[in-house]
């Protein structure tokens, strides 16, 4: 069965549901997480997206991102797609939200999401799944801060626009 995604209004009223790439392909506007985790130094957990991703494979991002899907809560669906990525769980606070939209011209679709941002905290083993996941590490501030500036074309669209205000807000 095809992944069935929640439209939302700008207000993140759900508005129906979407087949994920048909969402994608047309821009629709839908729910989506962001998850940022942080260690006991205070350094950040960073995933490299597999290459095979349907968009961005092979960039640098947050821990974890995914969907919303039909049939869940949000609360299930954050702490699903961590263990799915990143192989353990942890506890979750939202931070804030917001609407963004770009377009991938090389291969036609749309990110079109209100997306919930939460972060945690956690220090224990990881196990990632290399269907989702090409590579990770913990990184300062710091030395995330001066990557992004020196080599943004290694990053998310997504997590460039939203790390100074994660950040800011620790």
């Amino acid at each position: 069965m095809l992944e069935q995604i929640i439209l939302v209004d700008k207000e993140d009223n759900p508005m129906g549901f979407c087949e994920k790439m048909k969402a994608h392909k047309e821009g629709k506007l839908h729910r989506a997480f962001s998850i940022f985790i942080f260690n006991s130094e205070k350094d950040l957990l960073i995933q490299q997206r597999a290459k095979l991703k349907y968009h961005s494979g092979g960039l640098w991002s947050n821990t974890c991102c995914s969907h919303h899907r039909f049939g869940e809560t949000l609360d299930e669906a954050i702490h699903r797609r961590l263990k799915e990525e990143m192989g353990f769980d942890c506890e979750l606070k939202e931070i804030f939200s917001f609407i963004y939209k770009t377009e991938f011209k090389d291969i036609n679709l749309f990110e079109h999401e209100l997306d919930h941002v939460y972060i945690g905290n956690y220090n224990g083993e990881i196990v990632v799944n290399f269907l989702e996941v090409e590579d990770y590490k913990w990184i300062s501030k710091n030395a995330l801060l001066k990557d992004i500036d020196l080599n943004s074309e290694k990053y998310t669209y997504w997590f460039k626009i939203t790390i100074n205000r994660v950040l800011g807000l620790l």
